[in-house]
């Protein structure tokens, strides 16, 4: 087993106690009062396996769900305290009454609560952890003054409504969820002031928008509208999608109509004075004098519609951030990262803000204790940590390809000292090998930099961590690692989805159910061993002498035989 899965705090010992003691109560029960049981056990199966088929949950959650079932823990809890009387009752057949019940106490008391308390306290213990508030921080801090900024999930949006308003942190950002963004109530608050955020226009009035209207707007081609031409995206939304004109809808039946746009193709006008005095560009920007952009989709749900309204409506006079990259709503090439929000500039293809996060990152941002020694963090926590570790090797790469190598070296060894190895080491197992690839993005930001002890640090602990998965895998497989990395190079070649079933079904039922993350493995440890080899004997640049020499125009083309 990898050291990061053996040495991890939640890698717990609890030698099935707490559930043989239950069980041994649910026995006692059963054997003492049959209608006792009865009733308990229908607390637990309706509280606990009936939950499960009545909620039917998908397979992947973004977080725990045993919230759901905490009335068969009650029920289970029950057994556990009967199983002491039980094992009282087997003690009291060899020792007097007084002695067996100090003894049950005693043994029940050390073989579950005391022996959970010892294995399981430093894995639950949140008394140094800051993650959530911390990750909100970071967020908000990202984000100029007055801004918008629409988070993705109640994950994204929570933290950031305790940190406003409990910790009093930037009131002044208006934080939109995504989510909610589809309820008529939630768009409504948007035209009042909270806080220190001012109003924001939705285009569609709260009539337009009540109840079910406008769930889902069309893509309806109109005849009378040229495919090929970009529309104002502001005039498509108000006077097309927030149209109720005959002629602009759609009947579907039983007097119903739904409403539509006639174009995909949309474009948002940028006053090129107003962006660079408010500070939405940098001075030497290449700034566009409009988006344009096709919406990637023939349905927009209330909510898409509605961060495209807020878009247009807002004409550049606030900074509009997400906390995402990827809005899949067409304009993806517009977004820049300020930090850790991501912020809609009229610039094209500038991933980074670079003077933006060298200040705020350095000075603003903090990592949820993960300085402090001894603080664990579970999977959950982790996946944040990585969103924070992931945004300073972005910001960091960046800088050191525009060269500002300093700069970057700072980011990286504040990313590095923010987050203590023990607590959040660079190398370590994860869902689809996540925690690894994101740890190479940071290696290579350490090299572009030319940082060469933080990188060996980081590339010593993923390439460790590499090296135990595979030959944990190995083991699942019962081969040697040899064996496996053939198998892996081969199976990586195939490209039909027959031939790869026949390959599975070759291998040992433990290794079938991991191949997926044994074979990422293997190609991030050959990617980690390429990228040292890389920035270990780099290539030699072209002489400037012989660049001149080279020609990289086409050949002119063959004269017409015509002419």
């Amino acid at each position: 087993m990898p050291d990061s899965m053996k040495q991890n705090k939640a890698n717990n010992k609890l030698y099935a106690l707490p559930l043989i003691l239950g069980l041994l109560g649910m026995f006692f029960q059963f054997k003492k009062d049959k209608r006792d049981a009865l009733i308990t056990g229908l607390l637990f199966f309706f509280t606990g396996l009936a939950i499960v088929v009545y909620l039917n949950m998908p397979g992947n959650m973004p977080r725990e769900r045993d919230y759901a079932f905490v009335g068969s823990f009650y029920a289970f809890a029950i057994w556990i305290g009967l199983g002491v009387l039980y094992v009282r009752e087997l003690i009291s057949k060899f020792a007097p009454a007084n002695i067996a019940n100090y003894a049950a106490a005693a043994i029940c008391t050390l073989a579950v609560p005391v022996l959970m308390a010892n294995q399981e306290w430093d894995d639950h213990n949140r008394g140094k952890k800051t993650i959530a508030r911390d990750l909100a921080t970071d967020y908000l801090e990202s984000c100029a003054p007055n801004a918008i900024v629409i988070s993705f999930g109640d994950n994204d949006t929570y933290p950031l409504w305790y940190a406003q308003e409990v910790e009093g942190i930037r009131r002044d950002v208006r934080v939109i969820n995504s989510s909610l963004l589809g309820i008529d109530w939630y768009i409504n608050q948007l035209r009042y002031k909270i806080n220190q955020s001012d109003p924001i226009d939705a285009i569609w009035t709260a009539d337009q928008i009540e109840g079910a209207k406008r769930d889902g707007v069309y893509f309806v081609q109109n005849p009378a509208f040229d495919q090929n031409q970009f529309m104002d995206m502001y005039t498509m939304m108000k006077d097309w999608a927030g149209s109720d004109d005959p002629t602009k809808v759609r009947p579907v039946g039983d007097g119903i109509s739904i409403n539509t746009y006639p174009t995909k193709k949309v474009t948002v006008p940028v006053d090129v004075n107003l962006v660079k005095s408010n500070g939405t560009v940098n001075a030497d920007d290449s700034v566009v004098n409009e988006l344009r952009f096709e919406i990637p989709k023939n349905v927009l749900q209330k909510n898409d519609a509605a961060i495209l309204n807020i878009i247009a409506a807002n004409k550049w006079k606030r900074p509009i951030y997400f906390t995402s990259e990827r809005i899949s709503l067409g304009f993806d090439r517009y977004i820049r990262q300020d930090g850790m929000a991501y912020r809609l500039v009229p610039v094209e293809g500038d991933d980074v803000n670079r003077v933006w996060v060298a200040d705020k990152m350095m000075n603003k941002f903090v990592f949820g204790s993960a300085d402090k020694a001894g603080v664990y963090f579970d999977e959950e926590n982790r996946r944040h940590l990585n969103s924070i570790r992931l945004a300073y090797a972005t910001a960091a790469a960046s800088l050191a390809e525009h060269g500002k190598k300093e700069e970057a070296k700072k980011l990286l060894n504040k990313c590095d000292k923010g987050m203590l190895e023990e607590n959040f080491s660079y190398g370590m197992v994860a869902r689809f090998q996540q925690h690894n690839y994101i740890s190479l993005q940071f290696l290579e930001a350490c090299y572009k930099a030319g940082d060469t002890t933080l990188a060996q640090k980081v590339s010593r602990s993923v390439k460790k961590d590499l090296q135990q998965q595979l030959a944990y895998y190995a083991k699942l497989g019962d081969m040697s690692v040899e064996d496996l990395q053939k198998g892996l190079a081969q199976s990586m070649q195939i490209r039909y989805q027959q031939e790869r079933d026949n390959f599975l079904s070759n291998l040992t039922n433990k290794l079938r159910f991991v191949y997926d993350d044994a074979e990422r493995g293997y190609q991030f440890l050959n990617g980690l061993e390429a990228m040292e080899e890389q920035y270990k004997n780099p290539k030699p640049a072209i002489p400037a002498e012989i660049q001149q020499q080279i020609n990289n125009m086409p050949a002119a083309k063959p004269d017409s035989p015509n002419k």
